[in-house]
């Protein structure tokens, strides 16, 4: 059993910064990469930043890149997101996944098969 767990969500204002957590634990599997969406009430999950094993190569939504940077600690099994520059536009509940496919697949959300609780940012104007 595979257990994802997200932390650090919460309220912060506009322009403001938060880092999130996501704790992998349970047995040991391989994995491609991991990733983060995030899920606005009403509409659909979308992609945010995503990291392969190794921390070798990143990509992120564009809506995002250049304000969030994805991190990995493998020695830890623990994947970051530092989110700064937070606008209202960023709220959302934020999930993180493994996949095991490479990062030609990143962005495709349903080749994630291991997916957190999701944990809520809220930004507020």
């Amino acid at each position: 059993q595979v257990q994802v767990v997200e932390s650090g969500g919460g309220l912060v204002q506009a322009g403001g910064s938060m880092r999130l957590s996501c704790a992998v634990s349970g047995r040991s599997f391989s994995y491609g990469g991991m990733g983060w969406f995030r899920q606005a009430p009403g509409k659909e999950r979308e992609f945010v930043a995503a990291i392969t094993y190794n921390g070798g190569t990143k990509d992120y939504a564009d809506s995002v890149k250049g304000r969030f940077t994805i991190s990995i600690d493998n020695a830890k099994r623990t994947l970051y997101l530092q989110m700064n520059g937070l606008n209202p536009e960023d709220t959302a509940k934020y999930y993180c996944a493994a996949t095991p496919y490479s990062s030609s697949w990143f962005r495709e959300v349903q080749r994630y098969n291991y997916w957190g609780q999701g944990t809520q940012v809220t930004v507020s104007s």
